[in-house]
């Protein structure tokens, strides 16, 4: 079934894609929670028409992702946080501790764009990547080191 996306989806696509999905993975779960809208011929002239007034706004939305992916390519960011005697984390890091180091440093980038690909459970150096938009993104190399006790 070709299904017209609403929002961006993870592993899916992102909004106003045609995407071809399982019919009841449409049927019952993008449509009735507004992802998603069925493709018909009428639905697709709407959405050519829409794309058409917006791409002006989409190239400087694509621009503005670029100019910030250019202040984020020299970024390298050092969490600290609470260790165990012999190296393990207690919990782990993820987006939301990347997120809050790229905002003491003045970045304000949502929490969802980010994604870390291992988990990270020990002390070490790992990459996290940012997707800023469809085409650009970037990746932010970061280190975790113990805290300082006071």
């Amino acid at each position: 079934m070709e299904i017209i996306l609403k929002e961006d989806i993870a592993n899916l696509g992102y909004k106003n894609d045609i995407v071809t999905v399982k019919s009841g993975y449409g049927r019952n779960y993008l449509i009735p929670t507004g992802k998603a809208v069925i493709a018909s011929p009428a639905a697709k002239k709407m959405l050519a028409e829409e794309l058409k007034q917006r791409a002006h706004k989409l190239e400087k939305i694509k621009k503005d992702a670029e100019e910030l992916a250019a202040k984020l390519e020299g970024v390298s960011l050092t969490i600290a946080t609470k260790v165990s005697a012999n190296g393990t984390i207690f919990g782990s890091v993820g987006n939301i501790q990347i997120a809050d180091e790229l905002a003491k440093l003045g970045h304000d980038i949502d929490r969802k764009l980010i994604s870390v690909k291992e988990t990270v459970k020990e002390l070490g150096s790992y990459k996290a990547l940012v997707r800023l938009h469809k085409e650009v993104s970037v990746e932010i190399p970061f280190e975790v080191v113990a805290e300082e006790e006071a």
